[in-house]
């Protein structure tokens, strides 16, 4: 690992960056990463969001970074007059956003950008060869193997921000790579575990949007009722740690207190445990290998009490199995599952169509598109995600 960026922290390698740049500020994880950044003083390089105006008009006052861009650009505009009064530097649009990302070079990025929004400034931060804390698992859910390509290429060092891709990253540090038989990737559960399909048909935007674990976006969150979102786990988890989808064990976990675990061949299984907390997740991928005090409470077992474990229910669920397909068949199959989601969900937030359609014009949008296997390029996988929002919107 490159650690010029790095101060040294009770004499180990790694500890605060010199400066950090956060992608997809006004998110709930983007939010979250500022706030560790705050906590700790790290100066900002570079804030980015989409269009919400105002959020980023009151985090560029708040933490003054040299650069905030919108990736829309009537957004920026909008931005720039607001901002005349600061030295910060406001730019528009994904190419602007890019181009900024290789400028300021921050020794650590965080991409919180939602969706496949996220795949281009990901691989901008790839080829820079510094570390990448990466929230955004669409960019290895669409383009997992450029992604992991370009960052070999550069030497670009890629840590995991999702609580449970965190987790089983601080796991494997217990035994050898080639000595892991599973990964145990942890779910809530969300708000209808054990629900029947039937009961799923009946559920309300409303339903969907009472997480009882988790703080997070409602697109995030109608994912986890879905299990959509613990499929795309799936995939980022099997890109990330090198392993077949089949090595991958999902295991409901209400509590949210166990984040995942790694099973070794010697029968031996290590877990990470800790509050549910995603400033946790975000501070060690910046710190990474040291550890710092943080702003996550301590975890009190007493207090926990219980911790319960379930299978998931694919019948329930079947967008959780056909991740699982996806991620076999490989190619553009995965970008396709990504896109028809994206669309589906956005209906339902709007409530123009019911929860169990959502797995249904997914489903029927990767069996349409099941020739996007052969996509390979990024120019490919962009074209498999065009036809998928296509196809997924002409079914809502």
């Amino acid at each position: 690992m490159n650690t010029a960026p790095y101060a040294a922290v009770n004499g180990n390698e790694g500890g605060l960056p010199a400066s950090l740049s956060v992608l997809g500020a006004t998110g709930p994880v983007g939010r979250q990463a500022l706030e560790v950044a705050g906590e700790h003083k790290i100066p900002l390089d570079l804030l980015t969001a989409n269009t919400d105006v105002s959020g980023m008009e009151a985090l560029a006052r708040a933490y003054s970074p040299r650069f905030a861009v919108m990736a829309d650009e009537g957004a920026a505009r909008d931005l720039a007059a607001r901002l005349k009064d600061t030295p910060v530097t406001v730019r528009g649009g994904t190419d602007a956003l890019c181009e900024t990302i290789r400028v300021v070079n921050s020794p650590v990025t965080v991409n919180a950008i939602l969706g496949e929004a996220g795949l281009l400034p990901t691989l901008a931060c790839a080829s820079l060869g510094r570390r990448l804390a990466l929230s955004n698992k669409e960019s290895l859910v669409v383009a997992g193997e450029i992604v992991k390509a370009e960052a070999k290429k550069a030497g670009c060092e890629i840590i995991p921000v999702d609580s449970e891709h965190s987790a089983i990253f601080q796991c494997l540090h217990a035994g050898r790579k080639s000595d892991v038989r599973s990964i145990l990737l942890t779910a809530s559960g969300g708000p209808f575990r054990g629900m029947t399909r039937e009961q799923l048909a009946k559920v309300t935007l409303q339903d969907a949007l009472a997480h009882p674990t988790w703080k997070m976006g409602a697109k995030i969150t109608v994912d986890s009722a879905t299990m959509m979102n613990k499929g795309f786990e799936v995939i980022e988890a099997a890109h990330l740690f090198d392993v077949s989808p089949d090595a991958i064990k999902v295991v409901v976990h209400p509590e949210s207190i166990i984040h995942s675990a790694v099973e070794y061949i010697d029968s031996a299984v290590v877990a990470q445990l800790s509050s549910p907390d995603m400033r946790l997740c975000v501070q060690y991928a910046l710190t990474y290998p040291a550890r710092l005090p943080g702003l996550t409470r301590e975890l009190d077992l007493f207090s926990v009490g219980t911790l319960n474990f379930f299978k998931p229910d694919p019948e329930a669920f079947p967008l959780l199995p056909l991740a699982f397909y996806a991620m076999k068949r490989g190619g553009g199959v995965p970008a396709v599952l990504n896109a028809a989601n994206e669309v589906a969900v956005a209906a339902f937030l709007k409530e123009k169509i019911s929860f169990t359609d959502i797995s249904r014009i997914v489903s029927e949008t990767v069996e349409k598109l099941t020739v996007c296997k052969n996509a390979k390029t990024v120019e490919e996988l962009l074209d498999a995600d065009k036809q998928a929002r296509s196809v997924a919107a002409a079914l809502i």
